[in-house]
């Protein structure tokens, strides 16, 4: 063997390898990223060198291959690509990567660890692990001699001749002893998944290729099946449900950002501000953490985005402020409303389908970016109450004319109008629709609910008057998106079906009463009072009312009402302070006096056979009842504790005793 040269690689930081092997990076694992990379750079520059005519002959199939020898500690990556020359080692080994790796230290020292993914690092990422660094590499150049070059972490090197034949470089580390376990079959073939998996070049390991080379977002749409894009989704993300859609992306200008991003199925379990998007580099994987790239109303989604326009060697803080990636995450946000909205148009059942999903992303985005609200503000539907009834059978004389003055609008407004009439059918609709469809009976007004379950009596009963009610059951829209949306429409009001009774289901005959000469009060006055005291809670408001209903006994004999903005407060309060929303003390009570159950309750509490304990039988079944009825409005509300339901079962079983005896 002929040394060729000794010296000193030229540095001016002190002790740059300590730093580089200590300080420098938390995560050492990513040196085998780096160099597959550049593995991968070079494979690459002999294509281009063949497609140049600078190459003769064939040239064989790229691969990267890597090797373990657990007796000599040693770690080789070997490919087949351009291979260097002696010159090349000195400039791009002793003088390139060395002084690049100095200014790096200088410029990052102290955040380093803050830095998007590492990335970028090259050749010297390897003395992370190794104590002795080798390069053995022949150059594709005619007339190329083999070189080898080897350092052992200090600043001296040797460049020696070597015998090596075929065009390529083999970097062969010497591990460090606390660095042993990369030396782990096992733990190389993760290595090489998490971060390499996609690289286009086979990585080949003890015999067999270990990465997936294929990778499907760099692919034209065109070439791929639904079927492909379930199956890369499956991939990235075992064992979960398939997702809902997905978006393709693929832009060249003003800059490159490839990817594809999946909407998953929301579980309880899915934390929505956590992100699970992987971020790539040229197929290189770099981070599964792009909080700073995707606008944060984005999170949930998963998938790729791949990016070498994405400056990764800076701070995150300094990334949120790029100029770069702000115009990237407007551009993601922008492809994803075009996507919602081109499903809504072409394919209505299909987005409602996916709507239970999809909705919190777009009311969320909404909420969050005011460019997305005005791209999705069209699309945002909301289930109703609202069932359209067949057209009704037109003239021919009236068909002729609307025909006729269809024929001007017809292109701009067919696609929506069948749009909007799949949402009515599947029982959805949009706000203006339901705006304009009520502006004669409540305008401006918004009856909504926001649990089907503990509000069926309300709903039912707005129903029976013809009233439409909207849906507005997700986690998002209490606390967050009826708010939104009454800054959005300030002129319209949010009213949930408990809050207050429209007057559309009153009969206004309260003050035609007859007044009781014995007493001076009208029967109304009268049951308020023998609830006011078989309940006795002063801080509840009684009221009595006289429902609508062509059946009485199907209306409710008592409801619980919670004003609007007595309870927002309320829920606003207990959710500042991380609590569970209790029902409040304060509410109204409205006491039905058209239902035959309070008839009845009246007629018991006027008996007048009083006995020992200072009390009719018939008057304390009577208040037994007002309190039975009251807590069958309240655990509607889902209201009652357990010592309250302990209470409310007590009293069933003593009403029951009495009615069977």
């Amino acid at each position: 063997m002929t040394v060729l040269e000794k010296g000193n690689i030229t540095i001016h930081t002190e002790n740059i390898f300590p730093i580089i092997k200590k300080s420098l990076y938390t995560d050492h694992e990513i040196f085998l990223r780096e160099l597959i990379s550049n593995s991968v750079d070079a494979i690459s520059k002999l294509k281009m060198a063949v497609f140049a005519g600078e190459v003769r002959g064939e040239i064989p199939e790229p691969e990267i291959i890597l090797s373990i020898n657990k007796n000599n500690k040693t770690l080789s990556i070997i490919d087949n690509g351009i291979g260097m020359t002696t010159d090349e080692i000195k400039k791009y080994i002793n003088q390139v990567a060395f002084s690049s790796a100095e200014e790096f230290i200088k410029k990052y020292q102290k955040d380093t660890n803050d830095l998007i993914g590492h990335f970028g690092l090259g050749f010297y990422s390897a003395f992370m692990v190794a104590k002795k660094v080798e390069i053995d590499t022949l150059s594709y150049r005619e007339g190329s001699q083999a070189v080898h070059w080897s350092c052992d972490g200090s600043p001296e090197f040797e460049l020696t001749d070597s015998s090596r034949t075929e065009i390529g470089t083999t970097i062969i580390l010497t591990l460090m002893d606390e660095e042993q376990e990369y030396l782990e079959p096992s733990r190389i073939r993760q290595l090489v998944k998490t971060y390499s998996d996609f690289l286009s070049v086979p990585i080949k390991f003890e015999g067999e290729t270990i990465n997936k080379e294929r990778s499907l977002w760099k692919e034209p749409t065109q070439n791929l099946t639904k079927e492909d894009y379930l199956e890369f989704y499956r991939y990235l993300y075992p064992f979960q449900e398939d997702p809902l859609l997905w978006i393709h992306l693929n832009t060249d200008y003003p800059f490159l950002v490839t990817g594809i991003l999946y909407f998953p199925k929301l579980r309880p379990d899915i934390d929505v501000s956590k992100g699970s998007i992987k971020l790539f580099c040229n197929q290189v994987f770099v981070s599964d953490h792009c909080e700073e790239i995707i606008p944060e109303f984005l999170m949930p989604l998963r998938g790729v985005i791949d990016s070498p326009d994405i400056p990764l060697n800076v701070s995150r803080s300094a990334l949120t402020n790029h100029r770069t990636v702000r115009g990237i995450a407007n551009h993601i946000s922008k492809k994803i409303a075009d996507r919602l909205k081109s499903l809504s148009e072409e394919n209505p059942e299909e987005y409602i389908r996916c709507w239970e999903d999809v909705g919190t992303f777009i009311k969320y985005g909404s909420i969050k970016d005011d460019k997305f609200k005005k791209q999705v503000e069209d699309i945002l539907i909301y289930r109703t109450t609202y069932q359209p009834t067949d057209t009704p059978t037109q003239t021919k004389g009236e068909t002729e004319k609307n025909q006729l003055k269809a024929k001007e609008d017809i292109w701009q407004n067919k696609e929506n109008k069948n749009q909007q009439l799949t949402y009515e059918k599947s029982g959805f609709t949009t706000l203006n629709a339901y705006l304009e469809r009520n502006k004669k009976n409540h305008e401006n007004r918004v009856f909504y609910c926001t649990d089907q379950t503990t509000q069926t009596t309300y709903i039912e009963l707005y129903q029976n008057q013809e009233i439409e009610v909207l849906f507005m059951d997700s986690f998002i829209d209490t606390n967050y998106f009826i708010p939104f949306l009454e800054r959005e429409y300030s002129d319209v009001q949010f009213a949930r079906v408990d809050a207050e009774l429209d007057k559309t289901l009153l009969q206004e005959n309260k003050d035609k009463e007859i007044v009781d000469p014995t007493t001076n009060k009208t029967r109304s006055e009268q049951i308020k009072e023998i609830f006011e005291k078989a309940l006795n809670k002063p801080k509840i408001n009684i009221r009595t009312e006289a429902l609508k209903s062509n059946t009485p006994e199907s209306t409710p004999p008592v409801m619980v009402l919670l004003p609007e903005a007595m309870r927002r407060l309320h829920e606003m309060t207990a959710m500042m302070q991380k609590q569970a929303v209790e029902f409040p003390e304060e509410h109204v009570l409205v006491i039905n006096i058209n239902h035959p159950l309070i008839e009845n309750i009246y007629q018991l509490s006027q008996s007048s056979i009083i006995q020992g304990t200072g009390e009719s039988p018939s008057g304390e079944t009577a208040k037994m009842l007002c309190q039975h009825v009251y807590e069958l409005a309240v655990i509607a509300q889902q209201g009652l504790g357990s010592q309250g339901m302990k209470s409310f079962v007590e009293r069933s079983n003593k009403i029951l005793t009495r009615l069977t005896k």
